[in-house]
This record gives C-alpha cells, structure tokens and sequence, in this order.
C-alpha cells in the first residue's frame, strides 16, 4: 500500500504529460489545417504591380483586364506608374515588399532589370509575375516562383509583313517606281526591346519569303510614342521624299497612328487611291481599329492585352495561394513551368470590326 500511494503521483503526471502532449499535437494539426485552407483561397490576395508607363495605349488594355480579373477572384491589385524610370520602379517594388503584398506582378521599364528583383522577391520566398517585357532565360531559371507571360513578338512581325505583302499583291500599282521592289521606312520601338528588335527582323522576312524584294529607305526609334512617330515620319518624308516610300511597317499601333499623322499633313491617306501608303503597326488598339475603318491605316496585329492582363493575375493570385502553376489553376497553357504565351491575331479589312467595341 505504501508502495502504491508512492506511484500514484508518478503515475498522475505521466497522465498529465501525456494529455498536455496530445493536445498540443491537436493544436498543431489544427492550425495545419487553418494554413491549407488559407493557402488553398485565391481570394484576399494583395498583389502589387508596377507598369512602365501608364500612358502606354496598350498596357491601358493590359492594366484594364488585370483590375477586372482582380475584382472577379475577389484579390485586392495595386496598380503603380513607374513613368519609364526602372530607379522609380526599384522604389516602387521595395514598397510593396515593405507592405507585405502576397504577390509581385511586374511589367519592367527595363528587362534586363529582372535579375535583382527576382532577388529580391525570392528573399522574401515571394511569387513574381513579369509581363509583356521578357527577362532572360537565365534570371528566369534563378527563382522556382518567377513566370512570365507575353507572346512572341517573331509571330507578330511575321504577321503584319504578310499584311503588307499581301496588300502588294492585290495593288501592283502599289510599286510606284515599278522595279520589282517595295521600298519601305521603319519605324521602331524601344532599342534593345526584344518585341522591336523581332518585330522589325521578321516583317522584312515575311515580305520577302512571300516573293517580293526590300530596300530599306530609313529607319529610327520612335519609342513606341506617338508624338515621336509623327515627328520621325516627317523627317523620313523630308529626307528621302515622300513619292520614294512605299510603305511604313512600325512596331507598334502608335507609333503607325504617328506616321498616318504625318501623312495626312502631306495629303495622303485620307480617301484619294492615288495618295496612299499602306502603314501597318501592332497591337489593334481602339484607336488603331478606327483608324483602319476610316481607311487611313492598312492593317494591325492583335497583341492580346484582355488575355495577357487576366493570366498576369490568375498566375499571381494562385501562386500567392501557394497553387501550382498549371492550366487547370491558372485558365491558360504553362510552356515549361514558367511561360504563358498568348498568340497574336492578324487584323486586316476583312476582320477588323470583330475586334471594334
């Protein structure tokens, strides 16, 4: 008896333990759960995104369809303009990261950029988005939480060649000096720009895969700008006079908007058949849509923004989410675990209204 009133208070706090551990384990088990579920909801994510430039036409369409996914998942997006300065941006996604977001999607001012902010979002095990300007396949492989989404700017380039191409075909009298060769001016994107430098090389290639010869008259950055384009246009009409241009392939809608200015100013593209110069750009803006229903600019490529913007904030709210990255999650084709490419459109006389809202 003595012996067993000396166990009982051993034998009390071995239960006691024993109880403390279970519960503990359960509490454990329970939170466990608690963090699934949160990481499982799309809903409730902050993701911070800076855009080169607001008064870009096309990442206006892009910024439009990433707020219109963002309210849809129920995720709050903060939209910030970095005004084509990559020191502004820096700032801007240091703040972001300061405040916590869940999530970084990044249209880069500059893209050689990427590699020291994917540093810094792969300090803080944050996912990373970059949009419409593509990073190195090198910084893209440094971080297993960076994706990219775009499309491939050679398919753009292709297209709107064809375009000229094909309008060449249909107009004979469109080789004005009739020696077998389209005389053209380029006018160009940002230097450096992987979509300006791909979009330039293969316009000219699609022209003369389809049968015809080049020369080129001029060619100059415009920066993507419309104001520079009609700037640049008069330069080129100036220099190498206006009855030599044939045509003007440019990387982008405004900056074709930019030269159908210039031309206009001289006379040309405003109805006359004998006073046209077929101007081809990228991107089917609005703006650029109206312009081809009133007959002053030839033809577009569609570079999808609608589709770009909402796979932007599908990928950054179900990584956030802690979501694998696959077409069953995200609502798009994933190329090696990191791409989304959003195809091009060609846009002609035949198709424009399709795209006119």
């Amino acid at each position: 008896m003595k012996r067993f009133k000396k166990l009982l208070p051993i034998v009390m706090a071995t239960v006691m333990i024993t109880a403390s551990l279970a519960g503990c384990a359960g509490n454990k088990n329970s939170g466990a759960a608690s963090d699934a579920k949160k990481s499982a909801d799309t809903s409730k994510v902050l993701i911070g995104s800076a855009i080169y430039k607001f008064d870009d036409t096309f990442m206006t369409g892009v910024r439009t369809a990433m707020e219109g996914q963002a309210k849809e998942k129920g995720a709050t997006l903060e939209l910030v303009d970095s005004q084509n300065k990559q020191p502004t941006q820096n700032e801007q996604i240091d703040t972001f990261i300061t405040k916590g977001v869940n999530a970084l999607a990044i249209n880069p001012v500059d893209s050689t950029s990427a590699g020291p902010v994917i540093e810094k979002a792969k300090a803080k095990k944050l996912p990373i988005v970059f949009l419409n300007r593509q990073p190195s396949e090198t910084d893209m492989k440094s971080y297993d939480k960076v994706w990219y989404v775009g499309a491939h700017a050679e398919q753009s380039g292709t297209q709107s060649g064809e375009i000229i191409a094909d309008y060449f075909k249909a107009h004979p009298e469109a080789d004005k000096n009739k020696d077998g060769v389209i005389q053209y001016v380029m006018l160009q994107g940002e230097p450096g720009h992987q979509d300006a430098t791909l979009r330039t090389e293969y316009s000219i290639k699609a022209i003369e895969a389809a049968g015809f010869k080049t020369q080129k008259l001029a060619a100059d950055t415009a920066m993507w700008d419309k104001a520079k384009a009609t700037d640049l246009m008069k330069a080129f009409m100036t220099g190498q006079g206006i009855d030599k241009i044939e045509a003007v392939l440019c990387n982008n809608d405004d900056m074709a908007l930019g030269a159908v200015e210039a031309l206009k100013a001289e006379g040309y593209n405003k109805g006359d058949a004998a006073k046209y110069i077929p101007v081809v750009g990228v991107d089917a803006t609005a703006p650029a849509l109206q312009a081809m229903k009133e007959g002053s600019l030839l033809g577009t490529v569609l570079n999808d923004a609608a589709n770009q913007g909402k796979a932007t904030v599908n990928i950054a709210a179900a990584a956030a989410a802690g979501k694998d990255i696959t077409k069953e999650n995200i609502g798009y084709e994933v190329t090696d675990g990191k791409y989304v490419w959003i195809n091009y459109v060609k846009v002609t006389q035949e198709n424009y209204k399709d795209y006119l809202k």
